[in-house]
Formats: structure tokens, C-alpha cells, sequence
């Protein structure tokens, strides 16, 4: 009998991904044991979720040093706003930075940084300077860093998409959304437009910023040794990301001097509050900072632990057969090589992006219910802070 193609791709990707995970396997429980072991007490999960609601509790500034716009005596962070958008996303994105810099830079005036794969539009570039008085940049994306790399095997890939559609995964035939997550978790601070900056703020098109930000917050990271900034802690699809905690344990045991003796290590394998995700992800709980909204240190991403691990997925092909996305990847990363100490929670900065929202109790913010955490109450156990606050450091 004479196998069509649809049939020898589905055996091929069915082979790869059995190899995939038995390689993987064979360093699971020597890289678990070593993390254990070596670098972290073990936590025991009751599978409770958090009884309160940090953000019904009222928040102001976070506490530390705080450079105000009027003060003229301290210098500005070495740090730009970030966004990779298309021409066609002008709309959204001249809403979004209205908004940014009413509650936040036109007190203090940080460059804004834009990327695409292809050249900008004369009236993407009128329209965004318009809508700031601070330095606008617009660069293009290296074909090398937004191609889809040579070793991704189009069999496999095609046949991955079509699993990725019956799982019902978001954007699963778009290869640009690949690109996208690909470049978000490991190219963009490699771009030599940021080579001279150290943070990062990543601004999303069609976000919404709610509260009033009277603080450098770029400084204030600096100033209190923080090394990354989040909003929104949230579960992702397990489906499309089954294979990335086995390769993490491969790398990590191949480099288990990378792990931080202070790691978030309990935050990303909870098995307790969403067992099936565990299950799916293959030890993985899919928590993970949602990165359209993240305040970063560069350094931290260009550092030995961190590029060697990305370098290490992308040669896996993850980003491409399974829609691995930045979020987890950055989590992942962050959850292993960084002291928990050094990530913030930004409880004072109101934000939404569709359908989550981080709204704290404050009088400093509008429009946005203290509390909030989506419109959708069916969404409300993709709620993941609780987890962060059990196991991480909510500060």
C-alpha cells in the first residue's frame, strides 16, 4: 500500500517528536534531582488557590528611591521604549502610546525604539513622532533573524500546524507569529540598534495604560537591583509548548552551574493548582509572565546562561513545530537564572491587553476596576499570580 504525503509527513513528525521527548527523558531525572538537590528547598503544594486578591488591596509607589520627573539631578536610565509593529497596526499603536505618554513619558522623555521586518511607512513614521516629543527610531529587522532558519524540516512543520489546528492553537498556520516569538525570545536585544541600551520597556499595539506613573521606572529597577518587571502572570496552552520543559532539562543538564541557588524553580513546575497543564507540558505548569507587558535588563538576556539556553531551543526547532512563544521562554529562563528577589511586580501600573488586565486599587488610576483581572469570567484560573506569590517574590 502506497502511503500519501499527508500520511508519511504524519509519521515523520510522530518520529520526531517520540525521539524528542525519549532523548529528553533520559535527562529528566538526573537535571530534577539536581535542581532539588543543589539549589532549591522543596515547597510542598497544597493546590490552594490565593484566598485574597493583592490587587483589592490599596498600592501606591513601590518603596525605594524613586526619581521624579522635576528632579534634575539625576540622569536618565540608559533604556528606550520598544515595539515591534507593522504599518498596519498604526492605528492601535498611536492609541497605545497616547497613552503612555500621558501617564508616563512626557514627564521623562525616553526614546522610542520601532522594529519591522519590512520598511516603514512615511506615515507610520509621521504619525508615532507625532505622538511623542521624545527621539523616534525606526529599524529593520536582519533577514537572519526573521527567516525561518534552515534547519526547520517544512515536512514536519506542516504537519505540526495541522496538529497545532485541531488543538484549536491561536495563530497555528501563521508563520509570521513564529518569527515573532522567536525574535522576542532571543534576536531582539542582539539587534545593533539596542547594543548601546541596557532596559527595554515592550510596548504592545492596542494596549491601554490606566494609572498615572509619576516615578522612573527604568531607575528604579537600576536603583533597587531589579532585573525584570511584569504585570500580568498568566497560564499558556500546553499544547503548543509539550516539548520546551523536557529540552530545558536536557540543557540544564548539561549546565547545571547556570541555576541560580535562589531560583523560581516551584513557580514552573506546580503540578497541583492545573495538574493537566503539568501533564500536557510534560512537567512544565505553563505559569509564565506575559510578555507584551515587561521591563527588562538587556544584560541579563546577552549573558552566557541565557544565550546559550535560547541558542540551544532555537536549534531544537521548538519555535516553529510547536509555536513556542517568548512568554515561557523568558519565564523559563528568568524562573532558572535569575534570584527570584530581582523580578518586580509592577502592582501600581494599570494595563490591559486584551482579555487580561492588571488593575490595582489606586488613586492614581481610571477606567479600569480595582481588581480586574478579565471580562471573561470563564478565563479567571488562567490567574497564575497566585502561584508566583506561593513560590516567587511578589514585592
Amino acid at each position: 500500500m502506497r502511503l500519501t504525503k499527508r500520511w508519511r509527513q504524519a509519521i515523520v513528525f510522530a518520529i520526531f517528536s517520540a525521539i524528542l521527548i525519549a532523548v529528553a527523558s533520559r535527562f529528566q531525572g538526573a537535571a530534577r534531582k539536581l535542581l532539588f538537590k543543589k539549589h532549591e528547598k522543596r515547597v510542598p503544594g497544597d493546590g490552594r488557590p490565593l484566598t485574597f486578591n493583592p490587587l483589592m488591596q490599596p498600592v501606591g509607589e513601590p518603596r525605594g528611591r524613586l526619581v521624579r520627573a522635576d528632579d534634575d539631578s539625576q540622569s536618565r536610565a540608559n533604556a528606550t521604549l520598544l515595539v515591534l509593529a507593522r504599518n498596519s497596526e498604526i492605528n492601535g499603536l498611536v492609541r497605545t502610546m497616547k497613552d503612555v505618554e500621558r501617564t508616563f513619558n512626557s514627564k521623562f522623555n525616553y526614546p522610542w525604539t520601532f522594529f519591522n521586518d519590512e520598511p516603514f511607512s512615511e506615515q507610520f513614521k509621521r504619525r508615532t513622532q507625532a505622538s511623542t516629543k521624545a527621539t523616534c527610531r525606526y529599524e529593520i529587522i536582519p533577514r537572519e533573524h526573521w527567516d525561518t532558519p534552515k534547519w526547520i524540516n517544512q515536512d514536519i512543520l506542516d504537519v505540526s500546524n495541522d496538529i497545532l489546528v485541531e488543538d484549536n492553537i491561536m495563530y497555528a498556520k501563521l508563520p509570521s507569529y513564529r518569527k515573532m516569538c522567536r525574535w522576542n525570545s532571543g534576536l531582539f536585544y542582539q539587534h545593533p540598534a539596542l547594543k548601546d541600551f541596557r532596559w527595554y520597556w515592550r510596548i504592545e499595539p492596542n494596549t491601554k495604560y490606566f494609572c498615572s506613573i509619576d516615578y522612573d521606572v527604568f531607575k528604579y529597577m537600576e536603583d533597587n537591583d531589579k532585573t525584570y518587571g511584569y504585570v500580568i502572570n498568566i497560564y499558556d496552552s500546553p499544547q503548543s509548548i509539550r516539548t520546551l520543559w523536557p529540552t530545558t532539562l536536557e540543557f540544564i543538564a548539561q549546565h547545571p552551574e547556570y541555576v541560580d541557588s535562589n531560583n523560581s524553580l516551584q513557580w514552573l513546575i506546580d503540578d497541583k493548582v492545573r495538574p493537566d497543564h503539568n501533564r500536557i507540558a510534560n512537567g512544565y505548569s505553563t505559569c509564565h509572565f506575559w510578555s507584551n507587558f515587561e521591563i527588562g535588563d538587556m544584560n541579563f538576556f546577552r549573558g552566557k546562561a541565557y544565550s546559550e539556553y535560547f541558542n540551544y531551543l532555537d536549534q531544537r526547532g521548538g519555535f516553529f513545530y510547536e509555536r513556542w512563544g517568548d512568554a515561557p521562554v523568558h519565564s523559563i529562563g528568568l524562573g532558572l537564572f535569575l534570584d527570584k528577589t530581582k523580578i518586580h511586580w509592577f502592582k501600581d501600573i494599570g494595563y490591559v491587553h486584551q482579555p487580561y488586565y492588571n488593575c490595582p486599587m489606586s488613586d492614581k488610576c481610571s477606567g479600569c476596576k480595582a481588581g480586574k483581572f478579565t471580562d471573561a469570567d470563564w478565563l479567571s484560573p488562567e490567574n497564575c499570580i497566585g502561584n508566583f506569590f506561593k513560590y516567587g517574590h511578589a514585592d
